[in-house]
């Protein structure tokens, strides 16, 4: 079998591609979230995060994705999850937080879950 006979855009239900039209969708957000590599741009953004967020020129949606917290809206709205990363530092978030965003459940569900299956 070649790699070509894979439908790169296969719908994957529950899942976001990242690809060239996220890409354009989410930069704005993604260069913002690039931006927190330094800690004078994270005392910015905790100062008055919504002034950031002008800063950058965020989409309303993808500012509300933010205030909100919300990892899987910020990947639905052209986030990729290696800048978001970033941006789930400066509140803590932790790997279990967003695995617990992705699967619906609350965080100390999700890591009940991972410790019943042995991880």
């Amino acid at each position: 079998m070649s790699f070509d006979q894979f439908d790169q855009h296969a719908d994957i239900p529950g899942t976001t591609l990242f690809d060239g039209s996220q890409a354009i969708k989410g930069y704005a957000l993604n260069k913002m979230c690039y931006s927190f590599n330094s800690a004078k741009n994270r005392a910015e953004y905790l100062a008055d995060p919504e002034a950031y967020f002008s800063k950058y020129g965020l989409s309303e949606k993808q500012k509300q994705a933010c205030r909100d917290k919300n990892v899987l809206a910020m990947i639905a709205e052209g986030g990729n999850i290696y800048y978001l990363a970033k941006f789930a530092g400066i509140y803590k978030l932790s790997v279990q937080d967003v695995g617990a965003q992705q699967t619906g459940m609350t965080t100390e569900d999700f890591k009940e879950k991972l410790r019943r299956a042995g991880h």
